[in-house]
């Protein structure tokens, strides 16, 4: 399998709110939708882009927040890039690939004059120290490691071609190759230890990172002289913008307010409550459902109550995930229908046992020996039905969704105890599984996503029992046909709905606001931003 193109560009829907309404019908499955922008691009300008939370490292191989991805991406270049339309895989770093029948082997040819930041070669020793080092990060690139699970290593053919191989078939990898988690960094920046990474790396992108102030944001500064882009992109030189600073404004109110001042020429995580006065104001509103699993309220299946599987099916009967879906976010955000949404390649429609049913929810926890107490809260064995949830503010909307689910559970009996946490001692709770239930989202644009989340063999952060679901989703991982790995992920869908090894809620929406000034915002197949292409009225 061979590939040589140049993609047609590709534009994330622009639209005011009075269009969100038909989002869904337009872009179903998140597919973009075009903006209309016919101006022509003007090189030049600064902008300031207010982005919800700090990322705690500047390494993009080391980052996992929704966050992080809006600068990360525009710092390193990856071997490959996706469609967002259309899921197809297209040249980047390298102009064509190979595969071999057993999905176990992937040739690269690189493209000829891309360079780091530094001026040395993006050449296939660049690529293999990259995968050999990541190797070596362990947990702290825990994304990138699940892509390379069973690396075997990488063979160096020549200057521009590098075979990476894997002990066992390993279809997933090729869509990897695409997110910036894989993103390729100057072998300058992997002579560094993880903690001095974190303070910045070089890459071969169309943006530089100038600086990285923990609680502040990063800087970013135009690359001279880059000439390789995505296939996806219209620019093929170098960007339009001179530089791009981002800022952590955990406010909503505040970065919509700077936003409408022209402090900011763009912000993340607009709320449904702020959508309508920014577009009354002129600004646009650009909006994608992310592939990968949305929000979710993931259980720890080994921790007393919770494990019980009575208790997660009344918690996601009592959820009204319709409700929640239409009053707390954006228009075109969509309830739940799988533990992936359905923007994710083989997402699987189990919505009917995802339906909202409080009688019914009632009904399995009297039959599970739970009875209802005096303040309404159930008792079993003298202990009441108390499920802790441990959640972060790192996306606009999480407290009021969990303020719903605790009003939902409350209804049928469960007391839903909420429990706010910084971004570091979230990631300490995951880690250590110091919760019943963790809210939790994860955006990828391939269904393998599930066994980054739920296999027993990796980082098991939920407590998943072993068993069948591990060989569904180690099957689909090596599955090279495209029609039994997307049947193998949807049994995978099913396992997981049917045990609520997590809860899912609603669909990830990205809903960014720009400025009426600033034109050609899109985001790529994971959600993330794209910059290069973007420009600003001077």
């Amino acid at each position: 399998m061979e590939h040589r193109q140049r993609g047609p560009f590709v534009t994330t829907g622009v639209v005011t709110l009075g269009l969100l309404a038909a989002l869904g019908a337009c872009s179903s499955g998140g597919d973009p939708v075009a903006s209309g922008e016919v101006a022509t691009p003007r090189s030049g300008g600064a902008l300031t882009f207010a982005v919800l939370s700090d990322p705690g490292c500047a390494d993009p191989q080391q980052v996992t927040s929704l966050d992080a991805g809006y600068w990360a991406r525009q710092v390193v270049d990856s071997l490959t890039d996706q469609n967002p339309q259309t899921g197809e895989i297209v040249p980047w770093l390298a102009e064509s690939w190979q595969v071999s029948g057993d999905a176990t082997a992937f040739t690269f040819v690189l493209r000829s004059g891309a360079t780091f930041s530094d001026g040395s070669p993006v050449d296939a020793a660049a690529v293999k120290r990259n995968f050999d080092t990541l190797v070596d990060l362990g947990a702290r690139a825990s994304t990138g490691i699940g892509y390379l699970r069973g690396y075997k290593g990488s063979e160096v053919l020549d200057g521009n071609r590098v075979v990476v191989r894997f002990e066992s078939p390993n279809a997933q990898f090729l869509q990897a190759t695409s997110t910036f988690q894989l993103g390729i960094v100057a072998p300058a920046s992997l002579d560094r230890s993880a903690d001095e990474r974190c303070a910045g790396v070089l890459g071969s992108g169309p943006f530089v990172l100038e600086r990285y102030a923990e609680g502040e944001g990063v800087d970013l500064t135009r690359r001279a002289g880059y000439a390789w882009a995505s296939t996806l992109w219209d620019n093929g030189g170098e960007a339009y913008l001179e530089s791009a600073r981002f800022r952590v404004v955990g406010e909503s109110s505040v970065r919509t307010g700077g936003l409408q001042s022209g402090e900011f020429d763009a912000a993340a995580g607009v709320s449904v409550q702020d959508a309508g006065t920014l577009t009354a104001n002129g600004a646009n509103l650009v909006v994608k459902t992310n592939g990968g699993i949305g929000f979710q309220l993931a259980a720890r299946n080994d921790a007393p109550i919770i494990s019980e599987l009575p208790v997660r099916q009344a918690l996601s009967l009592a959820i009204d995930r319709e409700e929640i879906a239409s009053v707390n976010y954006v228009s075109g955000t969509k309830a739940a229908t799988s533990i992936v949404s359905s923007a994710t390649p083989a997402h699987a429609d189990l919505g009917s046992q995802l339906r909202h049913a409080p009688d019914e929810a009632k009904r399995v926890l009297d039959a599970a020996g739970w009875t209802a107490g005096a303040d309404g809260i159930r008792v079993k064995d003298g202990k009441r039905l108390v499920v802790r949830a441990v959640w972060t503010n790192g996306a606009v909307g999480n407290k009021t969704l969990l303020e719903l689910v605790q009003q939902y559970a409350r209804e049928v009996g469960i007391d839903l105890t909420l429990v706010e946490q910084d971004q570091a001692t979230f990631v300490e709770s995951l880690g250590s599984g110091a919760f019943d239930v963790i809210l939790t989202t994860v955006t990828r644009a391939d269904g393998d996503v599930l066994r980054n989340t739920f296999s027993t063999k990796l980082t098991n952060q939920f407590h998943v029992p072993a068993g069948g679901l591990d060989d569904l989703l180690d099957a689909q991982a090596a599955e090279p046909d495209p029609a039994k790995r997307a049947e193998l992920l949807a049994q995978a869908q099913r396992e997981i709905v049917d045990n609520l090894y997590g809860i899912p809620l609603v669909e990830l929406t990205t809903v960014v606001g720009v400025s009426p000034k600033v034109h050609g915002v899109s985001l790529d197949a994971s959600s993330r931003l794209r910059l290069h292409d973007v420009w600003k009225d001077q």
